[in-house]
């Protein structure tokens, strides 16, 4: 069985579907819809990522969820309205300025927490 034309999805943990809901559809504006007590963010594209609760749940210490943008300072500025904070690296490698934006190798990034702690980010697309 190949699975070539499978149409596969992805999927992250959280301890809060409801506060989950709130943030992906009003924080940062998703498309959210929900059934059997999980959430679906249905992103541009057509892609779907499955949100589930998962009562042990621990963050995962990497991203998860990567939104490209065409300018990171704007939606760090529109984001940290919304109440998004970033989050601020000093270690070595990776240092991001006041605002949270790293500018280092690579395209312009910054990363945020969701409410369950998970790590998401918007970067530029070059």
């Amino acid at each position: 069985m190949m699975l070539t034309d499978s149409r596969a999805y992805s999927g992250f943990s959280v301890n809060d579907i409801p506060k989950a809901k709130e943030f992906y559809g009003r924080t940062l504006g998703l498309k959210v819809s929900e059934s059997h007590d999980m959430l679906q963010l249905h992103l541009a594209g057509g892609a779907t990522v499955l949100v589930y609760p998962k009562p042990n749940h621990v963050p995962a210490t990497f991203t998860i969820l990567n939104f490209p943008v065409d300018s990171v300072d704007i939606a760090v500025d529109e984001l940290t309205k919304r109440g998004v904070r970033f989050e601020i690296y000093d270690e070595a490698g990776l240092k991001t300025d006041d605002k949270g934006v790293y500018r280092g190798v690579g395209p312009a990034i910054a990363w945020f927490k969701d409410p369950a702690g998970n790590i998401l980010s918007v970067l530029e697309e070059e």
